[in-house]
């Protein structure tokens, strides 16, 4: 992999993890020069994103959301000269509580572009309206919107 191709990836990562130890301003900051899509059609910024954040993810009495944010499947199409890339990505979110067993509670997919600026890669926008499958949000979020098809307990 290029250092590029490397770098953007860890930006996939770095999401993953400040998410999972319940880093919410951490996650959001990597979106600072980016506009987020939602499902509801909005287009957010770092704020509104964190915002959506702490008012729809339960955060636990150990400080996290219990989850593990799993990513796959990074397809990247980098064009270095320009400083300008993209990447179609799955994820997975894995959870357990205390009241809930390890389980699959969401897997969609992320479509991110990204551009490089004094030679650090960033985000400059996500498709964070890419929910495919669902599973039970009773431990992740404060309520359940409408999954894909429709019905309750989709993701944000």
């Amino acid at each position: 992999m290029s250092n590029s191709a490397t770098e953007i990836t860890n930006l996939l990562y770095r999401y993953a993890e400040n998410i999972d130890r319940g880093g919410l301003e951490e996650a959001a900051a990597l979106f600072r020069h980016a506009t987020i899509r939602t499902r509801s059609g909005d287009a957010l910024d770092e704020s509104g994103l964190l915002n959506l954040w702490r008012t729809n993810i339960k955060i636990h009495a150990d400080g996290t959301p219990r989850t593990k944010h799993v990513i796959t499947n990074p397809i990247l199409e980098i064009d270095d000269e320009a400083g300008r890339a993209t990447c179609r990505s799955y994820y997975t979110v894995l959870q357990a509580t205390s009241a809930l067993p390890l389980q699959v509670v969401a897997a969609g997919r992320y479509h991110d572009e990204f551009e490089r600026t004094g030679g650090i890669w960033r985000f400059t926008s996500r498709d964070y309206s890419l929910l495919d499958l669902v599973g039970d949000f009773s431990g992740h979020l404060m309520t359940a919107p409408a999954n894909p098809e429709g019905h309750e307990g989709g993701s944000l």
